[in-house]
């Protein structure tokens, strides 16, 4: 905004300044010029009424010196009554023009080298026509315009000047509120809630300001009230989750009992995250640093290990590969862990008991890929399963089970696809970015070409 108000300053002062001081200057080019010629009237206007009284040699060349211009003047008087025509001083005009002036009986002027010249008509008393020439120097007509054009052009840039210093001050006027603006949005953008902007400036830019200020406490509120809500709601939980926690007492011992106290007492770590997240006002996934992350083989083998009683008990077969060696990556164990069961209960959820289903883990140059498969009817529409999982849920889903996987993947800048698995079904796969060497799109043709070698670990019966 800043070179755009000088440019138009610029371009605006210097159409002005050429609008005015061109028709100025030939003004005084052309006052310059009457000025000259009009001395040259006067002179012949001086030796004019000698012409009318004598014709004689001697006296007109008298009163030609006595005029001071004798190196200047001429007189042309031509023959008649007798006497032979008369020329005196320098002739420079060419002797057409001179008969042209005594013919017309009008004084005109005329070019010659290094000037001009005005030939006067003057009328003799024997009633021929006398010429009185009168030599004008392209100097003296152009006396003064020089200096004159200079003081025009000097003017003229002292005035583009001026324009364009108050243009650029103004423009910082109007362009440093935009600035604080701009870095003040970047500030919110960022998550630091109170950034505010200066209420300064031309008006328009002071209501923008206090739009924005107005907007970044209202921002705060909400996320405030979002907050409490969340704590709010959260905190309701622990009452049906006691309940579960001493009805898990009566259950006595096995397998069954002791998976299913360790998922209650998960709960309510979960449940006592959310509420002291909420309150803190923090990320419940902040950005992984170097060396963050976890093992995704361990996590999972631990949460197939969880999900093995269950489907013991729904007579499913399932397998794991690519999980017998560590794999790093940059992603929280409570992240990964919750993404995966969210995908394995979709398994349980939506397909009838005794279908099969794996977990496995290929480590890629620069990306891990997980896929979770089942051999269960498949999803008929992937996209709208993706829609879901981007909030839209409907056909009895929330999609908050693919929205959690998608954050997890995209927080690496990786992404989820879904399709047809080997067993038959759906295969949901999680693509984690581990470097920038390269884009996601290259790592899917590696997966693609790699498929059809990935480990074949035979379904198992828990």
């Amino acid at each position: 905004m800043r070179w755009a108000l000088v440019k138009v300053a610029l371009a605006v002062t210097t159409m002005v300044v050429l609008a005015f001081a061109v028709p100025l200057g030939l003004v005084i080019r052309e006052m310059a010029r009457d000025r000259a010629f009009s001395g040259a009237e006067r002179e012949a206007a001086a030796v004019a009424p000698a012409l009318s009284i004598t014709t004689d040699r001697d006296q007109l060349e008298r009163v030609v010196a006595s005029a001071g211009s004798d190196a200047g003047m001429a007189v042309h008087i031509p023959a008649g009554d007798g006497q032979e025509a008369l020329d005196l001083g320098r002739q420079r005009a060419a002797d057409e023009d001179i008969a042209a002036v005594r013919k017309l009986g009008r004084a005109s002027t005329t070019g010659v080298p290094g000037g001009s010249t005005l030939l006067q008509p003057v009328a003799l008393s024997t009633g021929e026509i006398a010429v009185v020439e009168v030599y004008v120097p392209q100097a003296e007509v152009t006396h003064g315009v020089g200096t004159a054009w200079a003081v025009l052009a000097g003017v003229g840039v002292a005035l583009v000047l001026g324009s364009v210093a108050v243009a650029d001050r103004l423009g910082v006027r109007m362009v440093r509120p935009a600035r604080r603006l701009v870095d003040g949005a970047r500030e919110l953008g960022e998550g630091r809630l109170g950034a505010r902007v200066p209420e300064e400036g031309p008006t328009e830019l002071r209501l923008a300001a206090v739009a924005f200020n107005s907007m970044a406490d209202q921002v705060v509120q909400l996320l405030a009230n979002e907050r409490e809500l969340a704590a709010d709601l959260s905190h309701r939980l622990r009452t049906p989750l006691t309940v579960l926690r001493l009805n898990t007492a009566s259950l006595g011992e096995g397998p069954a009992a002791d998976q299913t106290r360790s998922a209650v007492e998960q709960l309510e770590r979960e449940v006592d995250a959310i509420i002291r997240t909420a309150r803190e006002a923090k990320p419940q996934t902040a950005a992984a640093g170097p060396g963050a992350g976890c093992d995704a083989a361990e996590v999972v083998r631990e949460r197939m290990a969880f999900w093995s009683a269950l489907a013991e008990d729904e007579a499913r077969k399932w397998r794991v590969a690519g999980a017998d060696r560590p794999v790093r990556i940059p992603v929280a164990r409570a992240d990964l862990a919750a993404a995966l069961d969210a995908l394995l209960g979709n398994v349980f959820r939506h397909t009838p008991e005794g279908t099969a289903f794996a977990v496995d883990v290929h480590n890629a140059e620069d990306a891990v890929i997980v896929l979770v498969s089942d051999a269960g009817p498949g999803i008929p529409d992937p996209a709208a399963a993706m829609a879901r999982g981007r909030g839209s849920g409907s056909d009895g889903s929330t999609g908050l089970g693919l929205d959690i996987v998608r954050r997890l993947a995209e927080s690496t800048g990786g992404d989820v696809r879904i399709g047809s698995s080997v067993l038959g079904g759906t295969e949901v796969r999680i693509w984690i970015q581990v470097a920038d060497r390269a884009p996601a799109s290259r790592g899917h043709r590696q997966l693609r070409r790699r498929r059809p070698g990935r480990p074949a670990a035979a379904l198992k019966q828990s």
